[in-house]
């Protein structure tokens, strides 16, 4: 049966919980990491209707964006909508998770899958956030148990060079130990000196999947005691934060990009502000309140940044700059991670007998009279 930590643990492998800006709150907002999930509901933001959602679909868990708890809470009362959602879900057993600024530094989260939908080419980050360190991973496997040991290594997150997998290099040699009284090697007789061939086997991995891989060296290797070393490097790992960066192909008005973000995020309106018959080439994107990242998109290079929430003062400043802006609203610009996250989730659950749900209950806030 699944846990609720194997669900957070496949979470925070997509959206660590060190990219989260401080003071955001992430991670597992209601429940316990030992129930059991057979059901996941995946959704923008816990809502009532979401939560009686969940019970009439018979969710063990909720995963969603916005955290259920932003502000700590002072008083849980029943009457109240959030306090009565709280007593709903605990009667119901279920549990909620949410990954916030996280899910949208992440390099696969909000940000690239808005991106993505809008078709976008060559993407980059828009505003980094912080960048991934590497470390070189050195053991000793004796000979005939390097196989095991490497697909252990890269199952974990170990010998990922770009888009290459398994990337190892390995010399022969001898190694020496001396079980001591009280040991049971897998090589050897406690007392007598012992020498074996065995592999010296390197590996590159990032330092994010450290404890993955340790562990999974430990669990394959059929020594007592593993040897390894670690080595800090200077190589240049993947980039996380806000906002993307990439290109139309072929270049649109901009009149003809924003109805083509109305069609593609599936909204009944967009506002603009800039020239429409203007081209565009470069497009900046930032799902939710992006106006902050103006600047940013500016200095980039791009002629347009697509966002939500972008106020009075923020499109004066936008015209200062220079920069066409699409607002495609809060709501639209973030919904998309919804089903990208259910099917992330689906693969990795499917074959252990779990069901992940997109909410159906959600429904853009705002409507247009």
């Amino acid at each position: 049966m699944v846990k609720v930590r194997e669900v957070m643990a496949l979470m925070e492998e997509m959206a660590p919980l060190h990219l989260a800006r401080e003071g955001d709150n992430v991670g597992l907002m209601l429940g316990s990491p030992e129930g059991e999930v057979r059901r996941i509901l995946v959704c923008l933001d816990v809502t009532p209707e979401v939560v009686e959602e969940a019970i009439a679909r018979r969710a063990d868990l909720i995963v969603s964006h916005h955290p259920f708890f932003y502000r700590p809470l002072t008083r849980i009362d029943f009457h109240e909508t959030q306090g009565d959602m709280i007593r709903r879900l605990i009667l119901a057993n279920i549990s909620v998770y949410s990954a916030h600024t996280n899910l949208d530094s992440a390099s696969q989260g909000v940000n690239h899958f808005l991106a993505l939908r809008l078709g976008l080419k060559d993407l980059k980050v828009l505003v980094p956030v912080k960048q991934e360190k590497y470390l070189k991973l050195v053991t000793f496997v004796p000979e005939g148990h390097e196989g095991e040991i490497l697909e252990a290594l890269a199952r974990a997150g170990a010998g990922h060079i770009g888009s290459y997998s398994h990337c190892t290099f390995r010399v022969l040699g001898k190694g020496t130990f001396l079980p001591l009284e009280g040991t049971s090697p897998f090589i050897g007789t406690p007392g007598s000196l012992t020498e074996v061939n065995e592999y010296r086997l390197e590996t590159i991995l990032p330092v994010s999947r450290l404890a993955a891989v340790l562990k999974a060296l430990q669990e394959a290797h059929p020594y007592e005691e593993v040897a390894y070393d670690l080595y800090p490097l200077e190589n240049q790992g993947p980039v996380w934060g806000m906002g993307r960066l990439g290109f139309l192909e072929p270049p649109l008005t901009l009149k003809d990009l924003a109805l083509q973000v109305k069609e593609r995020l599936g909204v009944t309106q967009v506002r603009v502000i800039g020239e429409g018959k203007g081209i565009v080439r470069k497009v900046a994107v930032c799902g939710g309140s992006g106006a902050a990242y103006m600047a940013n998109a500016k200095a980039a290079g791009a002629d347009v940044l697509i966002t939500g929430d972008v106020k009075y003062h923020e499109a004066r400043q936008a015209l200062h700059l220079g920069l066409a802006l699409i607002d495609a609203g809060h709501f639209a610009t973030e919904r998309v991670v919804v089903p990208a996250l259910a099917e992330y989730l689906g693969e990795r659950l499917h074959q252990k007998g779990v069901m992940v749900l997109v909410s159906q209950q959600e429904v853009e806030p705002w409507s247009v009279v």
